[in-house]
């Protein structure tokens, strides 16, 4: 994709604006958590949007990409 493409500001994955759709672009809308060392003793690892425990889980949501060049967002 040699100069169209452009940079999706949520999933960071490079995308040709010509074949972006609703549900171009999967991301999760909260941060993942992980407890730190003075919090309690038990392992808590998640993303606060779903609750997935995995790092890499794939997102939970499903909009168009947009990237760092689109106004409003």
């Amino acid at each position: 994709m040699e100069g169209g493409g452009k940079v999706c500001k949520r999933c960071k994955t490079t995308f040709d604006p010509a074949l972006n759709t609703s549900a171009s672009c999967r991301f999760h809308s909260a941060m993942y958590y992980e407890l730190g060392p003075d919090d309690p003793p038990y392992d808590a690892k998640f993303y606060d949007c779903c609750g997935a425990e995995d790092p890499q889980a794939p997102g939970c949501k499903t909009l168009p990409h947009i990237s760092y060049d689109d106004k409003d967002h």
